[in-house]
């Protein structure tokens, strides 16, 4: 007989090499053909509900290494959440609106534009945007992202649009609206207003100039020592201010001194100046003041109502007025802070309190106008050169330098940005609410009801929301929702009536916001009065809504739009960005039209970053296209790579790093889910299934350990510790499973007859350990889990896909019934696998020696005091499998010192080597029919040479 036919080796049709490139759209044609997700909803159905709320990305370019690690994560909470025995669906979404697009859409049409429609550049837009989201959509399915992409929400559509314009008015006619001149920061590039959200901090590097203004009133009204030193040496009296924006010079109307701080005159030569007495000397030092000396001292307030001249306006043309204001700092400049209210918040609320001139001579382009022929039609920036010639001719400059700094920039276009005062849709934040306190001072309290992960989130957007102005809420674009006003053209008050708010909103539901730059609209308003001045003649607003705000409503749209969804959403996951973006205007918007926080819990990714630590970016060549990857190693390999980091912290992301977990992946799917079905072959678990009683010590051992790590695996995905998972499974798959029980169980699984007891116990720890394993890894490793799915033994039971499944409990890997945990067991075993690490170090020595061969070839001989003693007489029978070697003693020493003795002596092991099992015995050769053979194996071939002799006599 051929002995190797009578060994049970490993047999399975699922194959070593996983071919994910070519295998995974495959199952996602499966998916899809078997509407998996529509399964899953149906099998979810009256389970408690768990929404993650999608938050859109913006549909414009492929997607990058930053959206997998987003929708991965996103991924793995809704699967495990469905496993877990919630109903929570994936409703996917996208921000279609915005200046990107129309920008790229500018670039597109060139000349053109400026012959067309607003409602055909509209169209022109939304083709572009409707590209990236079908673009997007099959590269987030490629990656193995389960959900509605059949039907995902997209800021473009009329039902989204109608309940963004609803969303406004409700805010509207609740009096949060007005329209007011102010400064907001203004994006010369692409001539619109931007939000706080949209603008992001850069370096940028400035002109620095030390201006001098001369006193034009009185002395003696601030202090006589100045009138003396005016008087008896004709000196005359400035104050000296700081700016790194010389070209806000021409809009200057006041100077603003901290009233409480101390300010000194120093004199010099030929003039007297004020500065704040904290930098007179770094002052005097720049100035090149060498001879300074302090002749007086006098709080800031007494400053204020005096005047200046301006350095190079005519005294005719401005008057500079003193002020008094909290926010000059004394960390650097000359504590004297030049006020122009066109251009800054803080100076504009000076300005307002002290009733100065607020125009704006810089116009959307950025430049200057109505100014001196120096710089009259510069670019701002152009202009700051001109500007500083132009005091040093006129002798108001008193030190120069270049400075780099942090300065706001558009976060679109990535180009500096100015403030500039002009009419402009705000929401106030002021606003009363109907149930005590103001908008901020609510949307503070509802931020401390939301779970922040990282905690410091709280306090991140916290301080935000109590610093933030007043919300920006309009542009001056056309690709976004309109802010569908009607204008009275005889007072232009804009028309607030519900009436006529409810058929536009009717409108943009039937045929979308585009209709707002159509004829149909132009009538909506006949027959309303303007409750200013009675008028009956209105214009249609020409501003776009800020896209944020339309974000903003997402979970406004879902909730109008999705019948049983419940309020508020479980989870907004997003970076970090979106505390001033998404996070902030989800919480505003829904505040102002719900009264509370669209969320109960916010959790953030870090950053993708490159193993130097530098953010991905394709124009620096560092990025890492994860569908390059799916495509070459598999999604697999990106999902692995998700649930491998810590999402909090910022991540690495590389190739180099995607070939480790690709390793990774290789023991997982061959160590574990190969191994396992490759000895499942013959065995049925509803006919051979051994209970756990009845299982072999080491069998219980390891089922006992696969559902710790299951309940582990399980409060991980609850806390969404995916790292905490993936580094789990993979120290249970190495050092657990295949270098401990797999290396013991072989013999038995391999020699033993193939429906003997041993082997069944074996086979039923394995087959345990697979169907835990192929749900717990189900939600990251979608693809492999559900090939795994289609080979394991089938039940009565079983769902067609693993993602129709729940995730185990203690009595699918331990049956029914028996308890999680054992004390006695585990501290049996704790001890042998103490004196196991001995003998493996023992026979590695002997290895080294030339004692032996392989540990097969051994005999070992264990001399042990207590506690080891007891538990080794205890497991004698089990212990040559344990330690994979043919035969063991086992003695008592004496103990030690009080503590246990432990000695292990290895020899070669008694008999010959039976050329089945490998094993040595002393009773190879006793049956003359096989003589080369063991007396364990002997049985088992007599059995199969009887089974096949009366199969071939029926035949």
């Amino acid at each position: 007989m051929d002995l190797k036919s009578t060994i049970n080796l490993p047999r399975t049709g699922f194959p070593m090499k996983a071919n994910l490139p070519q295998n995974e759209p495959k199952i996602l044609e499966k998916w899809a053909g078997m509407g998996l997700y529509e399964r899953v909803r149906e099998a979810r159905k009256g389970a408690p509900a768990y929404v993650l709320h999608d938050g859109p990305p913006y549909a414009n370019g492929p997607i990058h290494l930053g959206h997998a690690l987003n929708k991965c994560l996103k991924d793995f909470v809704v699967k495990s959440k469905n496993m877990a025995g919630f109903d929570a669906p994936y409703i996917p979404g996208w921000d279609c609106h915005g200046l990107p697009i129309e920008i790229k859409v500018d670039q597109q049409l060139g000349g053109k534009k400026l012959q067309m429609k607003p409602i055909d550049v509209r169209l022109a837009c939304r083709k572009y945007a409707q590209k990236y989201l079908d673009l997007q959509r099959e590269q987030f399915k490629r990656i193995g992202v389960l959900g509605r992409f059949d039907r995902p929400y997209s800021t473009m559509t009329p039902e989204y649009e109608s309940v963004v314009l609803a969303t406004f008015y409700r805010f509207f006619e609740d009096d949060f609206v007005y329209k007011g001149l102010r400064p907001v920061y203004w994006c010369m590039h692409d001539r619109t207003a931007l939000a706080e959200a949209e603008v992001e901090y850069e370096t940028h590097t400035s002109p620095t100039v030390w201006v001098r203004y001369r006193l034009q009133s009185d002395p003696r009204n601030i202090d006589p020592a100045l009138a003396n030193a005016r008087i008896h040496g004709d000196k005359p009296v400035y104050t000296i201010i700081w700016t790194t924006t010389p070209w806000t010079l021409p809009a200057s109307m006041a100077v603003a001194f901290h009233p409480s701080e101390e300010y000194v005159a120093l004199e010099v030569s030929d003039a007297v100046y004020i500065v704040a007495e904290k930098l007179a000397k770094d002052v005097a030092e720049k100035a090149g003041f060498s001879d300074a000396k302090t002749i007086a001292r006098f709080p800031g307030r007494v400053m204020e109502h005096s005047y200046f001249y301006h350095p190079f306006l005519p005294w005719e043309q401005r008057k500079i007025l003193a002020v008094i204001a909290d926010y000059v700092t004394m960390d650097t400049g000359t504590g004297v802070v030049h006020t122009a209210p066109s251009h800054g918040a803080e100076d504009f609320a000076t300005g307002q309190r002290y009733k100065l001139d607020v125009a704006c001579d810089v116009d959307a382009a950025g430049k200057i106008h109505n100014g001196l022929p120096e710089y009259d039609g510069l670019q701002v920036f152009k202009a700051n050169q001109p500007i500083i010639e132009l005091l040093k001719s006129r002798g108001s400059l008193l030190h120069e330098e270049k400075v780099e700094h942090s300065y706001p920039h558009c976060w679109r276009c990535h180009n500096p940005v100015i403030f500039r005062a002009t009419e402009q849709w705000f929401i106030s934040m002021e606003t009363p609410m109907p149930n005590g306190g103001t908008f901020r001072t609510r949307a503070l309290d509802e931020i401390k009801k939301v779970k922040w992960d990282p905690a410091w989130g709280e306090e991140r957007i916290s301080n935000m929301v109590a610093t933030r102005p007043d919300w920006t809420i309009s542009r001056q674009r056309v690709w976004g929702v309109p802010i569908a006003i009607f204008v009275c053209t005889a007072c232009n008050k804009a028309l607030k009536d519900p009436q006529v708010n409810k058929r536009v909103v009717g409108l943009f539901a039937k045929s979308g916001a585009d209709t707002w730059y159509t004829p149909e609209t132009d009538h909506l308003a006949e027959g309303a009065k303007c409750a200013n001045c009675g008028g009956t003649s209105f214009q249609k607003e020409a501003d776009i809504l800020d896209v944020w705000f339309e974000s903003g409503c997402s979970y406004l749209v879902e909730t109008a739009n999705e019948p049983n969804q419940p309020w508020p959403s479980d989870l907004y996951l997003e970076g970090g960005d979106q505390y001033r973006g998404w996070f902030m205007s989800s919480l505003l918007c829904s505040l102002g039209a719900h009264g509370g926080a669209p969320y109960k819990m916010v959790a953030t990714p870090g950053w993708t970053l490159d193993e130097q630590g530098r953010a991905m970016s394709k124009s620096r060549g560092n990025d890492v296209d994860p569908v390059d990857i799916a495509n070459r190693m598999g999604a697999e390999i990106v999902r692995l790579w998700v649930s491998s980091v810590d999402f909090r912290e910022d991540v690495v992301g590389s190739e180099k790093l995607m070939q480790r977990i690709a390793e990774a992946y290789r023991d997982i799917r061959n160590k574990l889910f190969r191994y396992v079905l490759s000895n499942l072959e013959g065995f049925d678990p509803g006919r051979d299934a051994v209970p756990f009683e009845k299982l072999q010590a080491v069998d219980q051992y390891i089922l006992r350990k696969a559902w710790a790590l299951s309940a582990d695996v399980i409060q991980w995905y609850e806390e969404f510790a995916f790292h905490k998972i993936y580094h789990a499974v993979n120290h249970f798959v190495v050092v657990e499973l295949s270098a401990f029980y797999v290396d013991i169980v072989k013999d038995r699984l391999y020699t033993f007859a193939a429906d003997s007891p041993g082997r069944r116990a074996a086979q039923t720890a394995l087959w345990r350990i697979g169907e835990a394993m192929v749900r717990l890894l189900a939600p990251i490793m979608s693809f492999t889990c559900d090939e795994v799915w289609q080979y394991l033994p089938k039940t009565d039971s079983r769902a067609t896909s693993v993602h129709l499944a729940n995730f185990p409990e203690a009595r699918d890997v331990l049956g029914e019934g028996v308890p999680a945990a054992d004390a006695g067991q585990q501290e049996d075993w704790a001890k042998l696998l103490a004196v196991r690490d001995q003998v493996l170090k023992a026979l590695e020595e002997a290895r080294n020696q030339k004692q032996i061969g392989k540990s097969l070839e051994a005999q070992v001989k264990v001399t042990a005091s207590d506690p080891f003693y007891p538990v080794l007489e205890r497991y004698k029978p089990d212990l040559r499998y344990a330690f994979i070697v043919s035969q063991v003693d086992v003695e008592r020493g004496p103990s030690r010192n009080g503590s246990g003795h432990l000695a292990v002596e290895v020899a070669k092991a008694a008999g010959k080597e039976c050329e089945r099992c490998w094993n040595y015995s002393t009773r190879v050769g006793e049956d003359q029919d096989y003589p080369t053979l063991c007396e364990r194996c002997i049985p088992v071939v007599r059995q199969i040479a009887a089974d096949e002799s009366a199969a071939s006599s029926k035949s």
